[in-house]
């Protein structure tokens, strides 16, 4: 460790050169220095490893024994050197092995993931997608430690420590079973609120949203007679039942089995956005990645 302090990386380059060239002069030529500085450089080389490392010959210099052990190993730490401190290389997607893991609730499985697959699989197809759960109260941390790679969130949860691109903005609409007897354009108000609702809670349990909100500043309640985790589910219920839902709008166009109108009062929609650290915002390939879900959604 003493010696790694003492030396400058030059003294090494000078040395690989020495033991390939035997000659001070071409060395000189070769590495754009004096024949006085690399003459300086291996009297340091000769201090540091304690060996006179190169001899007078007839044809130029000869490399010790000491040498010629330092030749392989020190080839080996320059290009490894070399590899760490060259220009990073452009992504290539078509060659690329890389896997991602993103987290994504179902219903940006539906809407982000899905459309990506079929182009992902065209031009990069010797990567791997790993798509695991949506965690939100984990997103900040999975991202900083690497085990994600990217979220895809609502904009107004997102941690304000995280990179964000907006991908779309989406709004509600009432939808129910196609030919739901009830589902009318002309549906009032206190008619919305009759009929029975089911929600989606993604914590879990909850029978109350941003539908709820805006009706109790309206001085309305509505009857929510079922909680569901997650939406695929809600559109099988929808499907077979009287039921009815606020589905995102791109699901229920996505639904063929669903009808869908617009609710009879305004309810605020939301930004669906994808979120990265800044351990991962530089990276060539992190970064294709990122514009390439961009345009695909």
């Amino acid at each position: 460790m003493s010696n790694l302090r003492r030396l400058d990386l030059n003294l090494l380059v000078t040395l690989d050169a020495l033991l390939t060239e035997h000659n001070v002069t071409r060395v000189a030529e070769k590495l754009n220095f004096s024949q006085p500085s690399i003459s300086v450089h291996l009297s340091k080389l000769r201090d540091i490893f304690d060996d006179p490392l190169l001899l007078p010959g007839p044809r130029g210099m000869l490399p010790t024994a000491k040498a010629e052990s330092l030749r392989e190993p020190l080839r080996v730490a320059l290009s490894a050197l070399e590899s760490v401190v060259a220009p990073t290389k452009p992504f290539e997607p078509i060659t690329a092995k890389n896997t991602w893991t993103v987290s994504a609730a179902d219903y940006s499985e539906s809407t982000v993931v899905l459309p990506v697959l079929t182009g992902l699989r065209s031009v990069a197809p010797n990567t791997r997608l790993s798509v695991i759960e949506l965690a939100p109260a984990k997103i900040a941390k999975q991202l900083e430690m690497g085990e994600i790679d990217i979220a895809f969130h609502v904009s107004d949860e997102a941690s304000p420590e995280l990179h964000r691109k907006t991908l779309f903005s989406e709004r509600y609409v009432l939808a129910g079973r196609q030919g739901h007897p009830q589902l009318s354009p002309a549906i009032t108000p206190a008619q919305f609120c009759a009929l029975d609702h089911v929600i989606v809670s993604p914590s879990g349990g909850g029978f109350c949203g941003v539908t709820d909100d805006a009706l109790e500043q309206a001085g309305l309640m509505r009857r929510v007679v079922l909680s569901v985790p997650h939406f695929l589910f809600v559109k099988s219920v929808l499907a077979s039942t009287d039921l009815v839902a606020m589905l995102p709008l791109r699901l229920a166009v996505a639904s063929p089995e669903l009808q869908y109108i617009e609710p009879p009062l305004a309810i605020a929609g939301y930004e669906m956005s994808m979120l990265w650290h800044e351990r991962s915002h530089r990276d060539p390939a992190h970064r294709w990645l990122r514009d390439f879900i961009a345009r695909s959604v």
